[in-house]
């Protein structure tokens, strides 16, 4: 188990010692990133269709996802509200931020076209399968493997990068608090749902380790405990994304921390520029903070507590 655990980690240690300072290179980074997140996703939809029983097996990932949100609300966001409470953290205003969506739609857009290359690969492999290809699904967890090895060796470049000194996070003590309430009342959630869902209590905790990071959870669990339990973890962490474009509107002036901490993760990208548009530029440094903690810790997470 420690063995598989240090060969998924050696990429993700070995991006994260490459310095980059020139701006193409960093840009090519991203956009592989982006490449490689697109193609396992793809690879993860046709692993699904692989399974025998397709039709009671997505009505069980069904079933699990939205068990596992569920969960997971009920745990991060009384958490988090309590930490808004006590927190002296506030918005004073909404200052317009230049290039942030207009919508919610438009800030969906990235996140529901994941879900869309997910049920391309899934009619992919279910093309495969009427055709009689041997070894499609086969061939497709071994290259989304390989692929994976990749991507996570761009992630750790990407970490490395972000501009993100150590200094810069440990002196941000509300996103610290912020991350730290994410983390605890997240892996609750992980404890709680792990026998709902006959699971160890490893791999409870495992799930609930995404902390949003939903492109990436959904790979490292599939590749550890199969397709359907990696299509519940991505499915899990996009609602929580997706629940957090509705919900940063309505509390950021009210409860500033759960604003930004419920889209864990993702509020250093994907929902930061509502972040920006809502809450002011304020804002901007706490969510950056909080979410880059929990992207950096996570990988790491998961992938410990599936050793274990």
């Amino acid at each position: 188990m420690l063995s598989g655990l240090l060969i998924v980690l050696l990429p993700l240690i070995l991006g994260y010692l490459v310095p980059l300072t020139h701006k193409g290179l960093l840009a090519g980074v991203n956009r592989a990133v982006n490449g490689a997140i697109y193609i396992i996703l793809l690879l993860m939809g046709m692993g699904l269709a692989g399974l025998d029983n397709l039709s009671g097996q997505l009505s069980r990932l069904g079933g699990q996802t939205l068990l596992l949100f569920l969960i997971t609300a009920a745990c991060n966001l009384p958490a988090l509200w309590w930490l808004s409470r006590r927190s002296a953290l506030h918005t004073s205003g909404a200052p317009v931020v230049k290039n942030a969506p207009t919508s919610k739609l438009a800030a969906m857009g990235g996140s529901l076209l994941l879900v869309t290359v997910v049920v391309a690969g899934v009619l992919l492999g279910l093309i495969g399968k009427a055709l009689a290809i041997e070894g499609l699904h086969s061939g497709a967890e071994t290259l989304a493997e390989w692929v994976l090895y990749l991507l996570l060796a761009l992630i750790g470049c990407q970490l490395r990068n972000s501009g993100m000194s150590l200094r810069q996070i440990l002196l941000n003590r509300h996103g610290l608090a912020i991350a730290a309430t994410v983390v605890a009342s997240s892996l609750v959630a992980g404890l709680i749902a792990a026998p709902l869902m006959s699971l160890e209590w490893n791999e409870g905790l495992a799930m609930a380790a995404g902390f949003g990071w939903y492109s990436l959870s959904g790979i490292l669990i599939g590749d550890q405990l199969g397709p359907l339990m990696g299509g519940v973890a991505f499915f899990n962490d996009l609602a929580r994304e997706l629940m957090a474009f509705i919900l940063i509107p309505l509390v950021i002036h009210r409860a500033t921390p759960l604003a930004i901490g419920y889209g864990g993760a993702t509020s250093m990208d994907f929902t930061l520029p509502v972040i920006q548009q809502h809450g002011g530029v304020t804002c901007v440094p706490i969510a950056v903070v909080s979410g880059f903690i929990l992207s950096l810790l996570s990988p790491p997470l998961i992938l410990f507590l599936l050793s274990l």
